[in-house]
């Protein structure tokens, strides 16, 4: 009896976790766009790489600092929409630099939106745990990471080619992972999976409108 009162309690907080989780990545996702478009519409200029990645460092440390209080919540709108701020300029550069730029992005989006439903349905579907991705996701991001610095400075483009193409495949696993982690009770923090899952899709969509920029883009 007590055992199946666990269970049934386990599940609860599972299942809160997870709608709490995707209700946040939601709200999140609409208050990026909007930063985005801020940023496109005032025409704001590229925040430079340092700024960058500062800004996301210091404001994903304070979300996991806040995790476990309201003011967690407020930490992930200023990190979500830092990071939709960033993007404006990003965006903005495509539809000046390509004359298919909007058909660019919009394939992007459609791309990413596509890859994380479907891994999310799958994850939460087969119920498989992918825990075993943990130390190979974690490797793997540092060192794309690394190799992205390396691209950015020395200007290697067909090195910002294979991160780009590292990424979406990371993140995908990324998505897979961090799904599977909810519903089998290795995340109980609904703050901490938005971030994550928001970050996937984040990197996911910059590292396919990259790719199709190169292969797909028309002056």
């Amino acid at each position: 009896m007590n055992t199946n009162v666990k269970t049934a309690s386990r599940g609860i907080v599972i299942n809160n976790v997870l709608r709490n989780t995707y209700q946040l990545l939601s709200a999140t996702l609409l208050f990026s766009g909007l930063m985005a478009y801020l940023s496109m519409s005032l025409q704001l200029p590229h925040f430079g790489f340092l700024i960058t990645l500062g800004g996301y460092f210091g404001l994903l440390y304070l979300t996991h600092k806040l995790r476990n209080s309201a003011g967690g919540i407020l930490a992930v709108f200023a990190l979500t929409g830092f990071m939709g701020l960033t993007l404006g300029p990003i965006i903005g550069s495509y539809t000046t630099a390509f004359s298919n730029g909007s058909e660019l992005i919009a394939m992007a989006m459609t791309g990413t939106g596509t890859i994380f439903l479907a891994l999310s349905f799958y994850a939460l579907v087969s119920g498989k745990d992918f825990s075993f991705m943990s130390g190979f996701l974690t490797a793997g991001i540092l060192v794309a990471f690394l190799a992205g610095i390396a691209a950015y400075f020395f200007a290697i483009p067909a090195l910002s080619l294979t991160v780009s193409a590292a990424f979406i495949l990371l993140m995908s696993g990324l998505i897979l992972f961090e799904t599977s982690n909810i519903i089998h009770g290795g995340e109980t923090n609904y703050i901490m999976a938005t971030v994550t899952l928001f970050v996937s899709i984040y990197n996911l969509f910059l590292s396919l409108l990259h790719l199709l920029g190169v292969f797909s883009g028309e002056d």
